[in-house]
Formats: structure tokens, sequence, C-alpha cells
């Protein structure tokens, strides 16, 4: 039973039906090749620079002032040694499937269905933020024109809900509404009653999905296309932000640069991080490249360089120009900033950059799913419709209607705030496999000819070093958390866990001599996983509780490589 969970794709067969243009027999046709590097570069940029740049990035500035700097320079570092673990898969492994794919190969068949299930939890979560994000910017935008959408059209049941309540509170101490205060009010008073209860759906969030879902269904070059003409837009709007904030710069306000201490800055990484998916996003489209082993991982590393340089930029600028404890509550601070130093024309153009910059996102989301599903249809582990390839069009045109169902429909009437965490899960929960895989990979295959390899540093005596470092810098944690062991949360015993586990992982390389890289990008993946909240963590343990229950009924006896 256990050898049957744990069975191995061969990399030998998997670049063998590769090459000869094989898929399994659950399509008519193969995927059109037309992504190269410049194509692979845009589709990461598209992904990455969008809700994180443009909304999150506000909170975790509250939470960490000018310090959030040091947030993404940590955030690119840890994705850094992710993506080349990534690069050195796909280089390896030039088909479909990201994660789930490259799992597959290193740790076998159950390990890889729970990677795959966290993707699809972490693809089609991140696209529901993108497109709540989307929505309220598009809605900033329509009333620059004087155009009002009914309040009952563009936000979801808890939200209205909390605002009207809160607008209701503010009354009752006597004090005047804002002007968000009486959008509530108002939207409340107007929103219809159906058996006593007030309806509100996120209209134009549902509205965007469905178009992005129809772009993804015609096919890979008008997707292309479109990913392209939106990234060369919004850089350059970034670009213009970046220059013309900087004569409203007032260095006084990055003093104090770490406001609330390094644990501030921490707060707010998974609050960012799950924008750094885009070049996990884009590996899914190896059957869609040239020429896969060459441009995947150059298009991942030179996309997640760009993104951090600009991330950096943006944060200095923001918390330069206004003081870092305005941010509370700010949900357009790109936007917010220039108002507070009476720019409001650089406003709106922030405001249609904004639309273009989460319309790509979704984009290449929305790419993303559907191949996922098409590789583990391929291998037997959901049924073969997930797989069936358009004759016409190219496209997994099955899987990418389901994924803009599954999308769509939620939209409509879900809150962000959890949403965000959990994709923070599903992205960290798939680096962790992936650099773990590479630890084992050169051990499993031989080292055929490929045109990128993961450089190999020595990390037996790295890595204890490193360990000793963070026992020293987080020993009054580790002390309260022993401490007070009986009444430790979720959160603290996961840190806990992650102490332990990390000094074993340190023991083992100090022995096996493992490369630093896949290493590193292990460690410093599970710790960011353990500063998520301990509700996200439960309800990530309920969706993979599902998942398992769905392998054991289907894909376990259904699975290709349990046919003689």
């Amino acid at each position: 039973m256990s050898n049957s969970l744990f069975r191995r794709k061969s990399l030998e067969k998997i670049n063998k039906d590769a090459a000869e243009g094989i898929s399994d027999g659950h399509s008519s046709g193969g995927l059109k090749k037309v992504l190269n590097v410049r194509d692979l570069t845009f589709m990461g940029i598209a992904a990455v620079v969008g809700a994180g740049i443009f909304s999150t990035i506000g909170t975790a500035a509250y939470n960490g002032g000018p310090g959030i700097s040091i947030l993404f320079i940590i955030t690119a570092i840890t994705c850094g040694f992710s993506a080349l673990c990534y690069a050195e898969f796909a280089s390896r492994i030039p088909i479909a499937g990201s994660a789930y794919t490259y799992a597959y190969v290193s740790f076998g068949e159950l390990v890889a269905w729970i990677i795959g299930w966290a993707l699809i939890l972490e693809y089609a979560i991140g696209n529901i933020v993108v497109a709540i994000s989307w929505s309220g910017y598009f809605n900033n935008l329509l009333e620059g024109f004087d155009i009002h959408l009914p309040g009952w059209l563009i936000t979801d049941p808890s939200t209205a809900k909390a605002a009207f309540l809160d607008a209701q509170q503010t009354l009752a101490a006597h004090r005047s509404l804002t002007d968000m205060q009486h959008a509530a009010v108002d939207a409340w008073s107007s929103a219809p009653l159906i058996a006593g209860k007030h309806i509100f759906v996120n209209l134009p969030a549902f509205i965007i999905v469905c178009i992005i879902a129809y772009i993804t269904y015609i096919g890979i070059s008008e997707s292309k296309k479109t990913t392209n003409f939106m990234v060369m837009f919004k850089i350059s709007v970034i670009i213009l932000v970046i220059i013309l904030g900087g004569f409203f710069i007032k260095p006084a306000n990055w003093h104090p640069f770490l406001p609330n201490g390094f644990g501030g800055v921490l707060k707010g990484v998974s609050a960012v991080f799950y924008a750094y998916i885009g070049f996990d996003a884009i590996s899914t489209t190896a059957e869609e490249c040239t020429n896969a082993q060459r441009d995947l991982p150059k298009g991942m590393l030179y996309s997640l360089l760009i993104c951090t340089v600009l991330y950096i930029l943006i944060a200095l600028v923001l918390t330069g120009m206004v003081n870092f404890s305005e941010f509370k509550n700010v949900t357009d601070p790109l936007a917010y900033v220039f108002n507070q130093v009476h720019q409001k024309w650089i406003g709106y153009f922030i405001s249609v950059s904004a639309v273009v910059a989460t319309t790509s996102v979704l984009l290449v989301f929305q790419l993303g799913q559907p191949r996922i599903w098409m590789s583990m249809s391929r291998d037997g582990l959901l049924p073969k419709a997930f797989g069936k390839i358009h004759p016409k069009y190219k496209t997994p045109w099955f899987s990418t209607i389901i994924t803009g169902i599954l999308v769509a429909i939620p939209t409509l009437f879900m809150e962000s705030s959890l949403m965000t965490e959990l994709t923070s899960i599903g992205t960290l929960f798939a680096f962790v496999l992936v650099s773990g895989g590479v630890i084992l990979l050169p051990r499993m295959q031989g080292q055929g000819k490929r045109s990128f390899r993961l450089p190999y540093i020595n990390g037996q005596w790295i890595v204890p070093i490193l360990y000793l470092l963070f026992l020293f810098l987080f020993r009054q944690r580790l002390q309260d958390v022993l401490q007070h062991l009986g009444s430790a949360g979720l959160q603290e015993a996961l840190f806990l866990v992650y102490t332990l586990l990390a000094g074993l992982l340190s023991v083992v390389t100090m022995l096996k001599k493992y490369s630093v890289i896949p290493v590193l990008g292990v460690l410093f993946c599970a710790y960011l996983l353990i500063e998520i909240g301990a509700i996200a963590w439960i309800w990530f343990f309920i969706w993979m509780g599902i998942g398992l229950v769905i392998y054991f009924l289907y894909g376990y006896r259904k699975s290709r490589l349990k046919m003689p």
C-alpha cells in the first residue's frame, strides 16, 4: 500500500513522451508552442506586480513602516531560492503541471496529489482575491467619470454589513459620518430585500472573471498578446509613479525606520507574499514554450528580479511621501499618497494602472489553474474531461470553463481577508515541496544534458551556522513557548515544530552535504508559513482533508501508474 501511494513518475518517461508529443491519450492534439523568454518574463511580471503593489502594500506599510523595504528583500530572497529550484525542475521536466509535476517525480503520487490540490486552492482563491481588488479599482475609475453603480452591486454581504454597523456605531456616539460611512448607509438602505435579507453582490468582479475565462478559452496566443500589452503599460505607469513620487519624499518620514520592530515587518509578509506567485504560474506553461529548458529558468528569474526592484522602490517612495501611521485601512495606497500631497491627477492615472495590473494577474492565474488540472487528468487522478484539448483553440477547454465557474461565482459574495492568507499557504506549501524535491532529485535521476543546472554550494557548515544564528535571534520567543507549552496556541506550536524540524534538517545537511540553495528554500518558506494566522491554517487542513477523500475514492484507483 505504501509503495503504491508514493509511486513516482520517471524523468526519462516524461521527457520521452514530451519529445514525441504524447499527451497520455487525453487530447486530440498538442498545445501551441508560442512562448519565448520575453513572453515568459512578461507573464511573470503580470502575475507578480498586481494586487500586492497596488493594494496590500498599504497594510504592510502600516505594520512595518519604512522597514517594509526589508520585507520585500526577505521575500525576494525566499522566492529566489524557490525560483532556482523551480528552474532546476522546469529545465528537466518540460511539460505542464508546475509544482504538481515536480512533486510527482521527486516525492511520489500521494504528495503530488496533495500539492496539486493545494495549488487549486492557491490559484482559485488567489484569483477571487484579485477579482475583488479589481472591482474596487474599477468602481473608483467609474466614479472618476461620474458614473456611480448602486452600492449593493459592488460589494459582498459581509463587508457591507460590517460597514453599515460601523456607521451605526458612529451615529450612536454622536459623531459625524465619513464619506465612506455615508456610502455604506446608502448601500444598505437601497439594497433589495429577499426573505428579509439585504442582497449584496460584487457584479464587476463576476463580469471580469467571465471575460478573462473567455480570453483563456480561445487560445494562448491571444492571452500572450493581451498580457504583454498590459505589462508594458503597467510598468510604464509604475516607473512614472516612482519618479514623480520621488519629488514629494520627506526623509523625516523614514525615521524611525522600524517603528514596530522587526516583528512589525514580518507581520506584513503574508499580506503581500501571494503576489510573488508569478514565476510559479509561468512554469505551468512549459508545453507552450518554444524551448522550455532554455526559456523557463530565464523567464522566472528575470521576472522575479524586475518585480523585486519595483517593490522596493515603491515601498520607499510610499513611506517617504506619507508617514507610515496614515496607512491604516488604506486599500489604495498608491493613489492615497498622491491625494495627500494634493496631486489627484496622478491618483487618477494610478487607478487606470491598477485596473490594468489586476486584470493581467487574473489572466495569468486563469491560465495556470486549468493546466494543472490537465496534468492531473493525464495521470488519471482526475476524470479525462479535465485533460481534453480544444480541437480549434488548442487549449484545455473543459478545465478552463470549470475554473471560470469556480472563481466567478464566489467573487459575487466572498470577502478577501481570509482568502489572502489561504492563498499564501498554498503558495508557500508548493515552494517548500519543490525546494525539498530538488534535494532528493539528483540522487534519484542521472544528470542528462540540459541548459540550466542548479549551482551546488556545500551546505555542510553554512546551514548549521545559520540555524544557530536563528536560535540566537529568536531565543526569547523560543523561551516563551517552552515556558507556556501547555497553553501555547496553534501559532506557537507551529513555531516549536518548525524549530525542531529545522534543527533536524540542519543535522542531516551537515551529514549528507546537501546544497545550500534548496535547503534554505525549504527553511525560509517554512518559516513564512508558520507566520500565517491560525484560522487560515484550520481552513487549509479542512481543504486538504477533502482532497484526500477525493484521492482515495477516485485518484488512487484510476491512477495511470497503477495500470500494468
